[in-house]
C-alpha cells in the first residue's frame, strides 16, 4: 500500500514544485502527485512523504530533486497531435521561403518546441517541413525540464502503437522498424533526427540571447502554471521571437486574461507584428 499523502506534505511537495518549475499543482491533482512520487518512494525506501521532502530539500538528497520533478512533469503525447497546427505549418511555410529567401541563399528556419516532452511534437515537425518544403532548411530546438523524456526523445524509440495515427507511407519514409528484440518498435530516421537539438531547460529560467526563432511551438504546458506565471512566458516567448515569428499554444488553451503584445490569427494562433 502507497502511504497516505497528508494535507501538510502535500502543501510544501506543491510549493517545492511551484518554486521549482512553476507548475501549480492545485488540490485536484493530489493523487497524481501521490501515484506518481510513491513509486519515488518505494525506489528510494521511504515510508512516509515527510521524511521523503525532507530528504529532497536537503543537502544530501539534492540529486533527488530532478527524479521528482522528472515524475510529475512527465506528461503523455503522440505524433501529429492537433494536426490543425501541422496543417497551418504547410500553408505558412511558402510565404516564410519567400521572406528569408534572398541572393540565392536557402531560406533558414529556426523552431522551438518548448516543453516537448518525449519528443512526438518536435519529429512531428521535422517530418511535416521535410515533406511539405524542400527550399527551405529547418533547425528544431526541443527543450523539457525532464531528464527522463529527453532521453526518449533523443533515442527516437517508440511502440509501435505510438505511430498508428501516422500514414503508412510516412511512417515507412522515415521511420525504421525494428527486429529481433525490437520487434514492435520504430525509429525516427537519422535523417529527421539531424534537424533537432534536445536540451534540458527550465521555462522558470530567463532564455539565453541565442533564443530567436521564427515559430515558436508552447502547446498543453501552460495549463499547469498560473495566470501570474502565464503572463510571464508569453511575455518571454514573445521576445524570443522574430518579428513575423508565429506562436502556437494548445486548442483548449487561449492568451485571453493575459496582457501581452501578440497579434491574434486564430484560436491558438498568434503572431509577432513585422
Amino acid at each position: 500500500m502507497s502511504p497516505e499523502l497528508k494535507d501538510n506534505d502535500f502543501k510544501k511537495i506543491v510549493r517545492l514544485v511551484y518554486e521549482q518549475c512553476g507548475i501549480n499543482l492545485h488540490d485536484g491533482k493530489r493523487e497524481l502527485v501521490k501515484a506518481r512520487l510513491s513509486k519515488r518512494l518505494r525506489e528510494a525506501g521511504f515510508t512516509s512523504f515527510a521524511d521523503y521532502y525532507r530528504y529532497v530539500v536537503s543537502e544530501e538528497g539534492s540529486d533527488e530533486l530532478t527524479p521528482m520533478i522528472d515524475s510529475i512533469s512527465t506528461n503523455m503525447t503522440y505524433f501529429f497531435r492537433e494536426d490543425g497546427h501541422f496543417q497551418k505549418i504547410r500553408t505558412i511555410i511558402p510565404a516564410m521561403t519567400e521572406e528569408k529567401g534572398h541572393n540565392g541563399h536557402t531560406p533558414k528556419l529556426r523552431i522551438w518546441t518548448a516543453g516537448c516532452s518525449t519528443g512526438e511534437e518536435p519529429y512531428s515537425l521535422a517530418i511535416t517541413l521535410k515533406e511539405h518544403s524542400s527550399k527551405i532548411e529547418a533547425t528544431i530546438l526541443a527543450t523539457d525540464i525532464s531528464s527522463k523524456v529527453l532521453k526518449t526523445a533523443t533515442n527516437g524509440i517508440y511502440l509501435n502503437e505510438k505511430l498508428k495515427n501516422i500514414l503508412p507511407g510516412i511512417l515507412k519514409k522515415y521511420f525504421q522498424y525494428g527486429c529481433g528484440e525490437w520487434a514492435g518498435y520504430y525509429r525516427v530516421k537519422d535523417e529527421i533526427r539531424r534537424m533537432i537539438q534536445f536540451i534540458k531547460f527550465n521555462l522558470m529560467d530567463t532564455p539565453p540571447p541565442d533564443f530567436l526563432f521564427d515559430i515558436i511551438f508552447c502547446r498543453n504546458v501552460m495549463i499547469y502554471f498560473d495566470k501570474t506565471t502565464q503572463g510571464l512566458l508569453v511575455n518571454r516567448f514573445y521576445n524570443c521571437l522574430k518579428d513575423g515569428g508565429y506562436f502556437f499554444v494548445g486548442h483548449a488553451e487561449s492568451l485571453s486574461g493575459i496582457s501581452h503584445p501578440f497579434k491574434y490569427i486564430e484560436p491558438s494562433i498568434y503572431r509577432k507584428h513585422s
